[in-house]
C-alpha cells in the first residue's frame, strides 16, 4: 500500500479592499510629492518662463528716444538665433568639445575603475580618495588654478617646458579647446571612477570565478565580462556627461580673461549670458535657451534609443 501525501491548499489571497487601495495611493502620492514639487519649481516654471519670454521683445518707438515697450514678436527671436553665425559656431565648438571629452572621460574612468577592481590593485581606498578629491574642488576654483598653470610668465609648467626648448601656448587657437577639456577631465574623472567602481562591486563574484575557471585572463575578464555587466552605468555616465557638456560655461568664461581666442559667445551658454546681461536682450537669450534645451533633449533621447536598440539586437 502506498500513501499519497498532499500539501494543504494555500488559502486564497485576499483581494485588496477599496480602503486599502486608497491608502496605498495616498502613501504613493505623499512619497512622490517632493519630486513633483522640485520638478515644478526647478524645471517646469523656468522652462515655461523662458518659452514665454522668447515670444516677446523690446520695441523703441520713434527715433529711439522714447521708453521701450515689450511687444509680441513671435518667432523672430528664434530666427535671429538660428541665423546668427556666432551661435552656430558655438554649437560647433560644443560638438567638437563633446567628441574629444566624452570618449576620454568614459574610457579613462572605466579603465581606472577596472584597475581598482582588479586583484592586483593595492591601497584602493587611498586611490579612490585621491582621484575623487579634484571633484570636490569647485569648478571656478579649478578653472582659476589651471588658468595660473596655463598663463605664460606665471606658470611653472610653461617655464619648465621653455627651458627644455618646447614652446607650448595653452591659450592659443589650436590648444585652447584641449586645455578646457583637460580642466573638465581633471575635475570629473574621479567622480565617474567612483560610479564605475561601485557598479563593479555589484557584479556577482561567482560569475568572475567561473570566467577564471574557464581560463579567461584579467584583461579578457575586464573587457568581456565586467564591462558588459555594468552597461547601464556606462550609459548613465555618457548621458549625464553629455548634458553637462552642452552647458559648458565656467571654464571658457574664466579663460576668456586671458586669451582673445575665447570670445564672449564662445559657447551657447556664453551666448545666452551675453545676450541677457550685456545686450539686455532677454527675448533673444530666452530663445537661445529654449533651442539649447531642445538640442539637449533630442541628443539625450537619441542616446537612450540607440543604447536600447543595441541591447535588443545583441543576442
Amino acid at each position: 500500500m502506498t500513501a499519497t501525501l498532499t500539501r494543504p491548499a494555500k488559502p486564497p489571497a485576499k483581494a485588496a479592499t477599496p480602503r486599502r487601495r486608497d491608502k496605498e495611493r495616498s502613501a504613493a502620492a505623499i512619497l512622490m510629492a517632493p519630486f513633483f514639487v522640485l520638478l515644478l519649481v526647478v524645471f517646469l516654471i523656468p522652462v515655461g518662463t523662458a518659452v514665454w519670454l522668447s515670444f516677446f521683445g523690446a520695441d523703441e518707438p520713434g527715433l529711439g528716444f522714447g521708453p521701450e515697450h515689450t511687444v509680441f514678436v513671435g518667432l523672430r527671436s528664434y530666427l535671429a538665433v538660428l541665423t546668427d553665425p556666432t551661435f552656430l559656431s558655438g554649437l560647433g565648438v560644443i560638438a567638437l568639445y563633446c567628441l574629444i571629452y566624452l570618449p576620454l572621460l568614459v574610457v579613462a574612468s572605466l579603465g581606472l575603475a577596472l584597475l581598482l577592481d582588479s586583484a592586483a590593485a593595492r591601497l584602493t581606498s587611498l586611490a579612490r580618495l585621491g582621484l575623487f578629491l579634484p571633484h570636490a574642488v569647485p569648478g571656478i576654483i579649478a578653472a582659476i588654478i589651471w588658468l595660473y598653470l596655463y598663463t605664460p610668465g606665471l606658470s611653472p609648467v610653461v617655464d619648465v617646458l621653455g627651458k627644455a626648448g618646447l614652446t607650448v601656448d595653452f591659450l592659443g587657437f589650436h590648444a585652447v579647446l584641449p586645455a578646457i577639456v583637460n580642466i573638465a577631465l581633471w575635475s570629473n574623472l574621479g567622480y565617474n571612477v567612483v560610479v564605475f567602481y561601485a557598479a563593479l562591486q555589484a557584479v556577482p563574484r561567482e560569475v568572475l570565478e567561473a570566467a577564471v575557471v574557464d581560463g579567461a585572463g584579467p584583461v579578457r575578464t575586464a573587457l568581456r565580462i565586467k564591462t558588459p555587466l555594468i552597461r547601464s552605468s556606462v550609459v548613465m555616465v555618457v548621458l549625464f556627461t553629455l548634458i553637462w557638456s552642452l552647458q559648458l560655461f565656467t571654464e571658457p568664461m574664466l579663460l576668456s580673461q586671458s586669451t582673445p581666442v575665447i570670445t564672449a559667445r564662445f559657447s551657447p551658454s556664453m551666448y545666452i549670458y551675453d545676450a541677457a546681461f550685456t545686450r539686455n536682450n532677454y527675448g533673444l537669450a530666452a530663445a537661445a535657451s529654449v533651442i539649447l534645451l531642445a538640442c539637449t533633449i533630442a541628443l539625450s533621447y537619441g542616446v537612450t534609443r540607440w543604447t536600447n536598440r543595441t541591447r535588443e539586437v545583441k543576442p
